[in-house]
């Protein structure tokens, strides 16, 4: 009975020790388990912060800060124990050389980022991205111009439809719009753009395909270098040539002023010679502090994205927070890379760089929510599969998208020729 009892406290002793030990062991895998998961994850925006593009990066970081705070307030990245998202910010100024050195200095001073997104121009992007090409670190961007996905890059990832899609996806558009509210198509067109990459990304499209399968006749064509110094050269060619339509591409705020101020100066404003872009920069609130909402009225312009319908509650809360009268798709498409790079983070299961851009390749995430049309998913390329375009104008005083009717928050127009 004694040798019982001894046997039992020997067995009950046993058992104690090897549940503590064991517990001890467990706790301590936990311990290092959540010791390897990241307290944060960095990702970096590079945008112009600096120069005569300085407007652009401060709305495309506010989208940005709006995408961080929202996702890690609904619980950061769980697929690493919740761990929150750190956004770096990187001026890469307003030149390709300023653009080139601040990309080498992001991946050399913050060497844990695990994705980027911005650049803003796409001849910037085209710089920064061969700095992020030769560190493996993915990159997202809005830049349309084609020749960014058309290198055999495998660690750039295009959300926007590229240039010459947007040319094929926004003039018929107008076109037929133009033939509905006026009974006829325009047969004659003037081109006034900037060298920038994405404009003669664009104007290449255009001329090489679209005017003619639009039956549209180029009697103007005019090329500037930003910043321009004065637009009446170019605002006087449009007048003698007295064109159906005028295409004009700038892509800084200040030459798009010193345009449209000039188009209303030789009165051919105002649906006088229907106004078109494909740039956001004529749609920028900035626009207002130089010419009159009248100067503007029925301007279009065809772009990547937008704040449209399904975007209400995000433009409400722009608006306070950041007094923004409006959501430009450099605020919307931003805002969603917030995301993209959640569900990459969430798919990679790691702050890998290299698993977060594998992420991207083979991610299906469904119908886009926070860009036009197609799917969250990249083809072989790096292209958004079924990226759209968005036609915004200006009524009332506010650009508002009027394309595609879906998500359209008012109707178009067309401006009536005097």
């Amino acid at each position: 009975m004694g040798q019982d009892n001894a046997s039992d406290n020997i067995s009950r002793t046993s058992l104690t020790r090897r549940t503590v030990l064991s517990g001890a062991a467990a706790v301590g895998l936990s311990t290092v388990a959540r010791a390897q998961q990241p307290a944060e994850v960095k990702v970096c925006l590079i945008v112009p912060l600096s120069g005569i593009y300085t407007r652009p990066g401060q709305v495309m970081r506010m989208g940005a800060e709006m995408g961080i705070e929202h996702i890690n307030a609904q619980g950061g990245i769980k697929s690493l124990g919740g761990a929150k998202m750190k956004l770096v910010v990187i001026d890469c100024g307003d030149t390709t050389e300023k653009a080139k050195n601040a990309a080498q200095r992001m991946v050399a001073q913050e060497a844990d980022l695990v994705a980027a997104t911005g650049s803003y121009l796409s001849s910037f992007t085209l710089a920064v991205t061969e700095v992020t090409e030769r560190a493996e670190l993915p990159m997202l961007t809005l830049s349309y111009s084609d020749l960014l996905t058309e290198r055999g890059f495998k660690f750039i990832f295009q959300t926007a439809a590229p240039a010459s899609r947007q040319s094929e996806l926004g003039l018929p558009e107008l076109m037929k719009l133009a033939e509905a509210a006026s009974g006829k198509r325009p047969k004659t067109v003037a081109m006034l753009m900037d060298n920038t990459a994405t404009s003669v990304a664009t104007a290449k499209a255009l001329k090489e395909k679209i005017f003619a399968q639009e039956s549209l006749q180029l009697v103007v064509e005019e090329v500037w270098t930003p910043p321009l110094s004065d637009a009446t050269p170019l605002i006087q060619k449009v007048r003698s040539a007295r064109p159906d339509l005028l295409l004009f591409m700038p892509n800084a705020i200040s030459d798009a002023k010193l345009g449209l101020e000039k188009i209303n100066e030789f009165g051919l404003g105002q649906g006088k010679i229907p106004t078109v872009s494909f740039s956001i920069t004529i749609a920028e609130p900035d626009m207002l502090q130089s010419v009159s909402t009248d100067a503007v009225q029925g301007i279009m312009t065809v772009v990547a994205n937008w704040g449209s319908k399904g975007h209400e509650a995000l433009i409400a809360e722009l608006k306070a927070k950041y007094k923004e009268p409006w959501m430009t798709q450099n605020v919307i498409s931003t805002y969603g890379d917030m995301w993209l790079m959640k569900a990459a983070l969430e798919q990679a299961g790691k702050a890998d760089r290299l698993a977060v851009a594998q992420a991207f390749r083979t991610m299906d995430g469904g119908p886009s929510k926070h860009y036009p049309g197609g799917q969250l998913k990249f083809d072989e390329k790096g292209r958004r599969v079924g990226a759209g375009v968005v036609i915004v104008q200006w009524q009332s005083g506010v650009p508002v998208t009027v394309y595609p009717s879906d998500l359209g928050l008012a109707a178009p127009f067309w401006p009536k020729k005097a």
